[in-house]
């Protein structure tokens, strides 16, 4: 079966949170929707699938109905696929942020950053006063990313702030070029760094995803693979699903030669997270594993 997966988001005024879920909510349950989908009082921001298109076109018809979300070209919604089940139920959640950033001032719905297309991000970013920054975590970056780009090494988002006013100055970097994986992160990322000063802040529309959809594998910039928030857990161009699967006890991405690693045991630890968990933890997920393997041999 073909499961089709919808990514969105959209900044826009949200009155009654709460009676969106509510709406919401059951009718996903009807359509057989898994994923999840955040609701605050600036916006929307989720990936959901569907077994079906007509459901995930259904949804997004309830989206705009319920509150004009995502009609007319507002907002960003990006379509794939996956030969699994990419989410095991669905989760509507309410939240202070659709991203969390903790900058209070910060609202892409009154300045953002400069637009830039998949195609013509090749060009803006090979021009050699543009500062190429990449505004995802460091478990992220480190399956793939663009060439040249700088990696703030951050942990969360709301890390991201430190991170520009502690090493970056508007007067010596006027130029920045920004991606992260769908865009959403960007929107406030840019207007965060218009808000301090730097007058020229660009960033991939519709981010890597519509890149690695968009553009030619052999005119592409793009290294490795791209992180992503189901179970596929990564994609590669044209959004075929990636070789990377997760590691249960830090949550890693590994790669192929990650699973060979000496260090490397499925279910329990990864060579990045082997020394950072007790020998009764690894006990515990060894019990887990062996309780897994007895049901799937039933």
């Amino acid at each position: 079966m073909t499961y089709h997966i919808v990514a969105l988001y959209q900044f826009t005024p949200i009155p009654n949170p709460t009676e969106l879920k509510e709406a919401l909510l059951p009718f996903f349950h009807s359509l057989g929707i898994c994923g999840s989908l955040l609701i605050a009082s600036e916006g929307i921001n989720g990936t959901l699938a569907a077994d079906s298109q007509a459901g995930i076109d259904a949804l997004l018809q309830r989206l705009e109905q319920a509150c004009q979300l995502l009609s007319s070209g507002r907002g960003e919604v990006k379509f794939s696929t996956a030969p699994k089940k990419p989410f095991n139920r669905l989760k509507i959640r309410l939240k202070k942020e659709i991203v969390t950033f903790k900058q209070p001032h910060v609202d892409p719905t009154n300045q953002v950053g400069t637009y830039v297309s998949p195609d013509e991000w090749n060009t803006l970013i090979a021009q050699p006063d543009v500062v190429v920054l990449d505004t995802r975590n460091a478990y992220e970056t480190r399956i793939g990313t663009f060439e040249g780009a700088i990696d703030p090494n951050t942990a969360n988002f709301t890390e991201f702030a430190t991170y520009v006013r502690e090493n970056l100055d508007p007067h010596t970097t006027p130029k920045i070029a920004m991606f992260c994986t769908g865009g959403i992160r960007c929107e406030k990322a840019s207007a965060f760094m218009l808000a301090e000063g730097f007058p020229e802040v660009y960033h991939l529309k519709g981010g890597i995803l519509n890149y690695l959809e968009t553009v030619p594998e052999e005119q592409s910039t793009w290294q490795g693979e791209c992180y992503v928030f189901d179970k596929r857990v990564s994609v590669g161009h044209g959004l075929t699903t990636g070789k990377h699967i997760l590691c249960f006890s830090c949550g890693e991405p590994l790669t192929l030669e990650d699973q060979h690693h000496p260090l490397y045991e499925a279910g329990v630890s990864c060579h990045l997270c082997h020394e950072k968990t007790t020998e009764a933890d690894k006990a515990r997920f060894r019990m887990r594993q062996s309780q897994l393997g007895k049901v799937d041999s039933v």
